[in-house]
């Protein structure tokens, strides 16, 4: 198996501007940038664009950019209550690969949404991940069959929310997950240090690991 981890920094943006601040901080250091979407609902707080609604109407309607499209490739992790409502709006905002949480009340419309559009044009290059909650069993994925492309294991207990330790009940997981997966991507995220590099690694997490930076 490859052992190659990469590590994908993420912002979790209260505004435009410090979306614009945090990603200006990666240029030319991290291709590859996760932003991290709470509603509020989900998981406690609130962040951009559920703070910026009319900035938010221009990008997906094409009408402006997310800052530095042209230097980075985004990954939208929703932590939102309806996203099947949303989904699209990130597809046309530029996304690479959108995140849906198992737990979400639409998940399984959003994902079978998102894979659908893979016939066409529009969605062709979007990857779709499915997190789960690091109290979660690798069981909470019956309900999407094999429609996504790589799971996420939330590393900490309370998702949309920075500075909580790795929780050891997400190294299980990703144990119980790597077992039926063999070979599809992992990814953790959220409390994640150096020193629990070589520990994830005897899970089986080669894939993407989410750093938090902003």
């Amino acid at each position: 198996m490859n052992q190659r981890i990469e590590i994908i920094p993420a912002v979790l943006p209260h505004s435009y501007e410090a979306l614009k601040e945090g990603l200006e901080k990666l240029r030319g250091i991290a291709p590859h940038v996760q932003i991290d979407i709470v509603d509020g609902h989900a998981a406690k707080g609130k962040t951009w664009p559920y703070r910026d609604g009319e900035k938010w109407a221009q990008i997906v309607q094409q009408e402006h950019g997310i800052p530095f499209w042209e230097e980075l490739d985004f990954e939208f992790d929703l932590m939102v209550e309806d996203p099947a409502a949303v989904a699209l709006d990130y597809v046309h905002a530029g996304a690479s690969r959108i995140i849906i949480h198992a737990a979400a009340k639409t998940s399984r419309q959003a994902i079978e949404l998102l894979t659908g559009l893979r016939e066409e044009d529009e969605g062709a290059g979007i990857y779709v991940g499915v997190a789960l909650a690091c109290t979660d069993s690798p069981d909470a994925l019956e309900p999407f069959g094999e429609q996504f492309d790589f799971i996420q294991v939330m590393g900490v207990e309370h998702i949309g929310k920075q500075g909580e330790p790795l929780a050891l009940k997400a190294i299980h997981l990703l144990e119980r997950l790597r077992h039926r997966y063999t070979t599809l991507p992992l990814q953790i995220d959220g409390g994640v240090r150096l020193e629990h590099v070589k520990r994830l690694v005897e899970a089986g997490l080669p894939g993407s690991c989410q750093v938090p930076q902003f």
